[in-house]
């Protein structure tokens, strides 16, 4: 029993001396994190702080102070007593809640909710200018409305040898391109890049007009403590993870994602030094103005890319350009460095020492040298800011729980990280933290000095690599659309019908001015017009078109559909009646065929004027003699035809002279005229001439006698 008591006394000890280290370790904390500025005791972080320091103040200062007291001898008398009793009462007092919640401004106890941000487009007063895209709210956020703002402002999305929306040959990203999108998985919750941004971002790449073709990595190095499959995550549907989004699109296009974190202690050489395994590449030396020995990773991807960081795509003999990285942060405070937004993002590109990693990155954030890494690896093709949900807490981030994150409903993306964070910060970040309840907001301040200074010497640092980079927002231009609603289009030629030419006219209004127009034929990319053209070279057949336009905010407006279809061949007519014959009636059938639909027929007859018919029909009244027939038909195109000439004849045979001879009375006449004769022929031969040939044999006979005499 003794040894057994003796075990849990120890123990009870152990638990002191720990929960006395603890409030002590906490209280010294809040001091160094105050400092000399008393409104930090709002920070979250400090009120914690705050909280466990309180146990130590209201617990050990009393014990201290009766155990001091007790051994004086005046302790014994009652304004001794009366004292100590009142300290006892103050520290209780200073440890409770409510008197440090009397520090707490209001609101700031609640960053969980949804503002909404007043921001402002500006023009630049000088230049050369960095240009900033900033879409907002709920129904503009989203990274195809933020495509289009770059797209009406010059800054084209897809590399296309093809001129149209979003698209021409100085284009961010061509059909084989690959992209690699570097988010941070590193933190869960809000901590990490928005999976619904993610998801939006790979679709924009996959519709690229010419058809994509290329292979898309979404990479990070979480140091040890990062996942690319969270179970909570940046999302609407917080179950929804970056491994999740990728999965989405493997089955169509090559999408992957690589998790650099568990080559982060793989030292290794570049691909041209032969050396295919992945890995870091770490320098011998350390950058002589900002201390950082420059780390990136090279790796091959699921589908058997070989990726140097650097360098670009390996094909076995060389560097491919085809590299384009995609720098995809999400907006947030940081306990020590201020902001962590584009600049700080690619802690996530470099193997941290601290983390069993090979280089010292995040210690030399405060001396430029991210601007260092940026140079030496090149500076990302984009960098969009995910700003949907924000920690605008001073000083709490990078971790981001649900409950401290602020949803602001803003997308930003520019080619100048050190513009973007610079206004990112000072219009996002300050502003959202007042909204929220927070009076001192100099941390994430880029005028101030905790987020300001190192953000002036990244910039220094990548100005000296050859980047023009800035932090005056004179040399800025911020493009905001204003107005939600994107133009209305009414086309008015084409129009829903066949055309008999292959050149067709297309006029179109838009009811406000635009920055960019064009239209697309049969579903194909988008052609640029400035206005009303004409559209040459159409094929037979069935067409659509539909015209695009994008104000000057950056809404893209689409017209209806027009279908139509160009028909420039004439039908063919052939003629089954009448033939090329004699007719004995003077009503003919006109028979015919015509091998496509018509929207006219008509037929002439003698050369006379065109009479329309539906159809098959008889032409009736016709006078005897000859005739000609020629049959038109005219298709839905506008295509008129002609039959051959049909030669023909009519004989109705109303002469009388024609039927006589031919009359029952001549028959009969004739008949009886042919008897009459033949009778007279018999009597004649009966009756008359046998007579005198009995006379004329006597004279002969007689004759005969005398001369035989």
């Amino acid at each position: 029993m003794r040894s057994r008591h003796g075990k849990m006394e120890n123990g009870n000890k152990c638990k002191s001396k720990g929960l006395l280290f603890f409030c002590v370790a906490s209280l010294l904390w809040f001091i160094f994190r105050t400092g000399t500025k008393p409104s930090r005791i709002v920070y979250p972080c400090q009120r914690a702080a705050l909280a466990n320091s309180s146990i130590f103040l209201g617990i050990s200062i009393p014990l201290s102070l009766v155990l001091v007291l007790g051994k004086t001898k005046g302790f014994v008398f009652k304004k001794e007593k009366v004292l100590a009793l009142f300290v006892i009462l103050v520290c209780v007092g200073i440890s409770s809640e409510p008197f440090w919640g009397a520090f707490q401004i209001a609101g700031a106890v609640d960053p969980n909710k949804e503002i909404e941000l007043v921001l402002e487009p500006r023009n630049a007063e000088a230049f050369p200018a960095s240009d900033i895209y900033v879409v907002k709210d709920r129904v503009s956020a989203h990274i195809d409305k933020l495509v289009n703002l770059m797209g009406s402002h010059g800054l084209l999305f897809y590399k296309s040898n093809t001129r149209g929306a979003n698209q021409g040959p100085d284009g961010l990203i061509a059909r084989d391109d690959v992209v690699l999108i570097k988010i941070n998985s590193q933190w869960p919750y809000r901590g990490g890049t928005n999976t619904d941004v993610l998801k939006e971002l790979i679709q924009v790449i996959v519709q690229h007009p010419e058809g994509f073709v290329g292979e898309i990595v979404v990479a990070d190095n979480g140091q040890g403590w990062g996942s690319m499959n969270w179970p909570e995550s940046n999302a609407e549907n917080t179950a929804q993870s970056t491994q999740d989004v990728v999965g989405m699109f493997m089955r169509s296009y090559s999408v992957s994602t690589y998790d650099w974190q568990d080559i982060r202690s793989t030292r290794v050489a570049e691909y041209s030094e032969g050396d295919v395994g992945d890995g870091y590449i770490l320098y011998n030396e350390a950058d002589p103005e900002t201390g950082i020995f420059v780390s990136y990773p090279k790796f091959r991807t699921e589908f058997g890319t070989y990726i140097s960081f650097k360098y670009g795509i390996w094909n076995g003999t060389g560097y491919e350009k085809r590299l384009k990285v995609i720098n995809m942060p999400v907006l947030k405070s940081h306990f020590y460095y201020g902001v962590t937004a584009s600049l700080k993002h690619y802690m996530g590109v470099q193997s941290e020492a601290r983390y069993a990693g090979l280089a010292n990155g995040h210690s030399t954030v405060g001396s430029g040298g991210m601007g260092t890494l940026m140079v030496e690896t090149g500076l990302p093709t984009l960098n969009i800011i995910d700003a949907i949900w924000i920690n605008a807490c001073p000083s709490y981030g990078p971790e981001t729980p649900y409950t401290m994150a602020t949803r602001v409903n803003v997308l930003m993306a520019g080619l100048d990280p050190v513009a973007l964070d610079y206004w990112a910060s000072k219009h996002v970040l300050v502003q959202a933290a007042s909204l929220i309840g927070y009076g001192d907001t100099s941390a994430l301040d880029p005028d101030e000095w905790i987020f300001g200074r190192w953000l002036n010497f990244t910039k220094d640092e990548i100005i000296a690599g050859g980047y023009k980079v800035t932090t005056d927002e004179s040399h800025m231009n911020v493009h905001i659309p204003h107005a939600e609603t994107p133009p209305s289009i009414i086309v008015l030629s084409p129009e829903n019908k066949t055309y008999s030419t292959n050149a067709i006219p297309l006029a179109f209004t838009v009811n406000e001015s635009t920055s960019w127009n064009g239209y697309s034929l049969d579903g194909q990319g988008n052609v640029t017009v400035t206005g009303n053209a004409t559209i040459v070279g159409l094929s037979e057949g069935s067409h659509t078109i539909t015209i695009y336009a994008s104000d000057t905010s950056g809404n893209m407006g689409s017209s209806e559909t027009v279908y139509f279809a160009v028909d420039t061949v004439p039908p063919s007519i052939r003629i089954l009646s009448p033939e090329n014959r004699t007719y004995t009636s003077d009503s003919v059938s006109l028979s015919f065929s015509v091998n496509e639909p018509a929207s006219w027929i008509g037929y002439s007859l003698d050369s006379q004027a065109n009479i329309t018919v539906a159809g098959n029909t008889t032409i009736s009244g016709l006078a005897d003699g000859s005739h000609n027939l020629i049959l038109y038909a005219n298709d839905t195109g506008g295509n008129m035809a002609a039959s051959e000439l049909i030669h023909f004849t009519v004989e109705t045979q109303d002469e009388p002279q024609q039927e006589e001879p031919f009359s029952p009375t001549w028959i009969l006449a004739i008949v009886a005229i042919a008897a009459l004769v033949g009778a007279s022929f018999l009597f004649y031969f009966v009756n008359v001439k046998k007579k005198p040939k009995d006379s004329y044999t006597r004279a002969q006979e007689n004759a005969r006698c005398v001369h035989m005499l």
